[in-house]
């Protein structure tokens, strides 16, 4: 698994390996059931500390992004179709649109700016989910 992290950047590294995990199955690049790599395996990588790579599994096992156990290995989760987004998902979304029109960019390019970051995203059915 090829993760650029940028170590001077002032987001967490655990929060830049959950973010770059989570794009990648957004945009097809890891399939649900693919094995991702062990914690020891992923912090030797990116050299980085195991607590570190051990903490962004953790979170995307609780944001349901991945599932598994130290035994069993972790593996993108099975997308739960009918559950729809977390609440936290959500909120975290309705702040990144209020800091976009707080900052002064009107609604209609707001939504423009929405639509084009989705065309890159595709879609259950192009990555053939059901």
């Amino acid at each position: 698994m090829l993760l650029e992290l940028d170590f001077s950047d002032a987001i967490p590294v655990y929060r830049q390996i959950r973010n770059q995990i989570v794009r990648a199955i957004a945009e097809g690049g890891l399939a649900p059931g693919e094995r991702l790599p062990t914690v020891r395996a992923l912090a030797s990588e990116c050299g980085i500390n195991v607590m570190t790579a051990s903490k962004a599994y953790q979170l995307l096992k609780q944001e349901g992004h991945v599932r598994g156990d130290r035994r069993g290995g972790t593996f993108v989760a099975e997308p739960d179709a009918g559950s729809g987004p977390s609440p936290g998902a959500v909120e975290e979304l309705r702040l990144q649109l209020d800091e976009l029109v707080a900052g002064g960019m009107p609604r209609e390019e707001v939504l423009a700016l929405c639509g084009r970051l989705l065309d890159g995203v595709p879609s259950r059915r192009e990555r053939g989910l059901r």
